[in-house]
């Protein structure tokens, strides 16, 4: 890794966050520009790097992430130099960056890639946890080793992973929708899943054979207050860490549905409260958590997954970006900013194009390493004075990823996202084997949601992107005695 002193210096690019889309920007960036030297600026010991990647179809993608040390990266590109530091101040019109170490960076083309920080439902309390980096995550098993009772606040990604993967540990799970993962999976898909909170757990495939790195041992643990340096966790976080607690139980998960944590009571708060008197039977716990539909909970600590918030603070004193409603860095098709050769991609930013009639933005691993890719062709087209088109991987939102140890692929308005009524919904399902959604409107395939090993995504992205007239098909469209892949080959 680069040390850097108190001076100034010049780049052509300078990439700023060591997440899935900076690195993947400054990769790709380094391998078009081998004579020019790329800078990487990151918070964190260690960077996310992309392995194992596999292109499943035309827009589908499946890879692993990997952290690692930066001067894996280094060794890899030796035009690219990482710097452990993280931006403090941004000067768009100068065109430079102040870093905590006191460097400045003067940049033709810049690239903001510091993704997202988790909205904490309170700030500063040691017994709320947001789990976003490996610190975190690190914290979290530390906790929960010794842990009885735990409250998960939350209905994404890391909530739905976190109350699978946890055992040894009671678990209330407040969500505020009518039916868990609601984000990914419709109330169908989430009947079809959820009886895999109560089954045995099957037994852990080996291990990952590729290498796990952690920060030092000493590296201070983000607690919940803190914003913390790290970027994302990968979509298998959980498994290079045990998540077991104190108890002699599998998995015991109790869902709380339509409610949020109305107010959270420290173990002396509680026992001066009105509840105390009204409610004895509640134990003694750390932590209380009184939800909206009245029922109360004492826990020995309570998770945040309830979302993330774009990390954009460093870069917004004295510029003019203009911000999505989500407080993203809004940003037009070919990834830039408002502010004149300031790009963006990855979490912190919002894209504020006219989006194709399939694909919709979420903040995943696979748009991330998307975005930051087609960042990076953008900046370099703009030195070269080349056009380029928006990339076809915008054209078709698509997602594989896996929820309750079941394969799920997601395909575009898999919700039927900004369809209104205007659609129908064809579905077959076969108990704790596979659960088949397809959106149509106009007897078209809009999306599709894939439970189980189907084998039906190449197809169904075919006919999402064909628009080929399906009424004819009616609900044969999934009959299971029909090999739909030959039929529509």
């Amino acid at each position: 890794m680069a040390t850097a002193s108190q001076s100034e210096v010049q780049f052509r690019f300078v990439v700023a966050g060591g997440g899935i889309a900076g690195v993947t920007c400054a990769q790709q960036l380094a391998s078009q520009f081998p004579s020019l030297d790329i800078v990487l600026l990151t918070a964190a010991p260690m960077v996310k790097t992309v392995s194992n990647f596999r292109q499943v179809s035309k827009t589908l993608e499946d890879f692993e992430v990997e952290e690692q040390p930066s001067s894996v990266l280094e060794e890899k590109y030796p035009n690219l130099k990482v710097i452990q530091s993280a931006v403090t101040v941004l000067h768009a019109k100068q065109h430079t960056l102040l870093t905590e170490n006191g460097q400045v960076f003067h940049y033709e083309k810049l690239c903001v890639c510091t993704g997202a920080r988790p909205k904490l439902i309170i700030q500063d309390n040691p017994h709320v946890l947001g789990i976003r980096d490996t610190d975190s995550a690190q914290e979290f098993q530390k906790r929960l080793s010794s842990a009885k009772r735990i409250v998960v606040v939350g209905n994404g990604g890391i909530a739905l992973e976190l109350v699978y993967e946890v055992e040894g540990c009671e678990v209330i799970w407040a969500v505020k929708d009518k039916a868990i993962g609601n984000a990914f999976i419709d109330a169908g898909a989430a009947q079809f899943i959820i009886p895999s909170l109560e089954a045995e757990k099957p037994k852990k495939a080996l291990p990952c054979k590729r290498t796990r790195y952690t920060t030092d041992k000493d590296t201070a643990p983000n607690t919940a207050g803190s914003e913390g340096p790290g970027s994302a966790l990968g979509p298998d976080w959980h498994e290079s860490i045990s998540l077991r607690g104190a108890e002699q139980v599998s998995h015991r998960v109790h869902v709380e549905y339509e409610c949020e944590i109305e107010k959270v009571y420290s173990q002396q708060e509680f026992m001066q409260s009105p509840l105390y008197t009204q409610k004895t039977n509640l134990g003694v716990w750390p932590i209380y958590a009184q939800l909206s539909n009245g029922k109360t909970y004492g826990c020995d600590f309570i998770v945040s997954a309830t979302g993330v918030v774009p990390n954009t603070e460093p870069f917004l004193h004295g510029n003019n970006f203009d911000l999505a409603e989500d407080h993203g860095l809004k940003v037009d098709e070919h990834m830039q900013t408002s502010e004149p050769d300031v790009y963006a991609a990855g979490d912190v930013c919002t894209a504020g194009w006219e989006p194709s009639a399939f694909w919709q933005q979420m903040r995943l691993w696979t748009q991330a390493r998307q975005m930051g890719w087609y960042a990076a062709r953008s900046m370099a087209a703009d030195i070269l004075g080349e056009a380029i088109e928006l990339d076809f991987c915008f054209e078709l939102f698509s997602h594989i990823t896996k929820f309750f140890n079941y394969k799920v692929v997601l395909l575009g308005k898999f919700n039927a996202q900004g369809l209104g009524q205007d659609h129908e919904l064809l579905v077959r399902c076969t108990k704790g084997l596979e659960y088949v959604k397809v959106v149509l409107r106009g007897g078209r395939m809009m999306g599709a949601i894939l439970i189980g090993e189907t084998d039906l995504e190449e197809t169904f992205e075919n006919l999402i992107l064909n628009q080929m007239d399906l009424s004819p098909y009616g609900q044969e469209l999934l009959n299971p005695n029909i090999d739909i892949e030959d039929y529509f080959d």
